[in-house]
């Protein structure tokens, strides 16, 4: 069996669309659980405008307490320049840039249309070049590859073309986001044959939401196909504000469990993680937890890491 990169993605994703601002000493509390947990990848924030997602408003102060970890990988996620002139400044490790496939989705999410947002994230490489930051590594995260509720169907080439543009355009890495829901297993494989035929090496990640409850499926076809980074969320926290009827990231906790027990190493002691939701159930009490592991319990016996 092979290693699968857990990233956990609750503290950009799963806040994002909450109407509850978690304060930053939570927010803090959960870096650390997660890695006392044995997470060690994170998307910890988004550099926007704090008008438009309060909720990431202190993303720079986010990123340097999970710097302090030196073995942390730290995440964000920036959708222009100038988000990615803070995010190299915080001192961020990767920078998810949010390519659309749909156009629909593209401006309502970015205010571009997939080809500019393009060109924005060839000037966000350039950045990282002119800055002397090349160890920063650049993501094309590919936003509703599978489907868009603004839109409906996109078109596997359309996806393709997109991809090409990205390569092309100075991206380390493509992550394929199943932002909506809409994937099934079998255009999961369908859709990573396809890309990987452009992406090669450069296609390693993918995020799903459990909207239609498919998650889990998708996430072992992925593996299946050759993907060894997985995006998720603890206790299934999050959703797109831009994308109507986008709810619910792959609930971590169960994710680790479905891996795990195939055999798959993670790294992540299950049952710290699962005990990590109290930070949560602390800091938003008002918020729907989700999750089958933790509700029904570890089986007997179970070791905790794979």
């Amino acid at each position: 069996m092979t290693t699968i990169t857990i990233n956990e993605v609750g503290l950009r994703d799963g806040l994002q669309s909450l109407s509850t601002v978690m304060p930053t000493a939570a927010k803090q509390r959960w870096i650390d659980s997660a890695y006392a947990a044995g997470v060690r990848h994170m998307e910890v924030a988004s550099f926007v405008p704090a008008r438009l997602l309060p909720q990431m408003a202190d993303a720079r102060q986010v990123v340097a307490h999970a710097l302090s970890y030196p073995d942390l990988v730290v995440t964000v996620l920036a959708p222009n320049l100038r988000g990615a002139q803070d995010a190299l400044d915080a001192g961020a490790q990767r920078i998810v840039a949010p390519v659309s496939v749909s156009t629909a989705h593209s401006l309502a999410n970015v205010r571009r249309t997939p080809q500019q947002m393009v060109e924005e994230l060839g000037r966000m490489c350039q950045l990282r070049s002119d800055t002397g930051r090349h160890g920063v590594q650049m993501i094309a995260g590919m936003s509703v590859a599978f489907g868009c509720t603004r839109q409906g169907d996109v078109p596997l080439a359309d996806l393709c073309a997109l991809t090409r543009q990205v390569i092309e355009a100075g991206c380390d890495l493509v992550s394929l986001g199943d932002t909506t829901g809409y994937a099934n297993p079998g255009q999961v494989a369908q859709v990573i044959q396809a890309v990987r035929g452009i992406a090669g090496e450069r296609l390693r990640a993918a995020h799903f939401h459990d909207t239609r409850g498919l998650a889990l499926a998708n996430s072992l076809v992925a593996v299946q196909q050759g993907i060894v980074e997985l995006d998720a969320s603890l206790a299934g926290l999050g959703g797109c504000p831009f994308a109507p009827g986008a709810s619910g990231n792959t609930v971590t906790e169960d994710l680790v469990f479905m891996l795990q027990a195939m055999g798959h190493d993670t790294g992540i002691d299950l049952q710290a993680l699962i005990d990590s939701r109290q930070v949560l159930r602390d800091a938003l009490p008002d918020e729907a937890l989700y999750g089958a592991i933790a509700r029904a319990g570890l089986p007997l016996n179970y070791r905790g890491i794979a």
